[in-house]
C-alpha cells in the first residue's frame, strides 16, 4: 500500500472528521512500520520528508476544492482542520498566499 493510496483512503473513509489531518504516525502504523522508519523510506524515495508529502497532498486536494467553489470553511472542515484559521495558516505557508488571495488570482 503506497503512501498516497493511504492518504486517499484516509479521506475516502472520512477519518479526517474524527482524527483530523493525517499524520506520519498514521501512515506508518497502517504499513506496520515505525514512524521514523517510514519517514526514512519516504525521504529516500522522494527526497522530501513524510510531513511535506502529506502537506503537499492535502494542499493539492484542498486547492481543487476551493477552485470548485467550496468555501474556505467548507474546505477546512472537509480536510480535517480544527479551525479555518489553521487551514489558512498552512495554505499561506505552502503557497505564500492566503486561500482568498489564491482565489482572486
Amino acid at each position: 500500500m503506497s503512501g498516497l493510496f493511504l492518504l486517499k483512503h484516509y479521506y475516502n473513509e472520512g477519518r479526517q472528521r474524527k482524527f483530523g489531518l493525517p499524520t506520519v504516525r498514521y501512515c506508518a502504523q497502517e504499513l506496520f512500520l515505525s514512524p521514523n522508519y517510514f519517514g526514512d523510506l519516504v525521504s529516500q524515495a522522494t527526497g522530501e520528508t513524510a510531513t511535506v508529502i502529506i502537506r503537499n497532498f492535502v494542499m493539492q486536494k484542498a486547492t481543487a476544492y476551493l477552485r470548485d467553489g467550496k468555501t474556505i470553511s467548507e474546505t477546512s472542515d472537509l480536510f480535517g482542520f480544527e479551525y479555518p484559521q489553521h487551514f489558512t495558516r498552512m495554505f499561506k505557508k505552502h503557497y505564500s498566499l492566503t486561500p482568498s488571495e489564491f482565489l482572486k488570482r
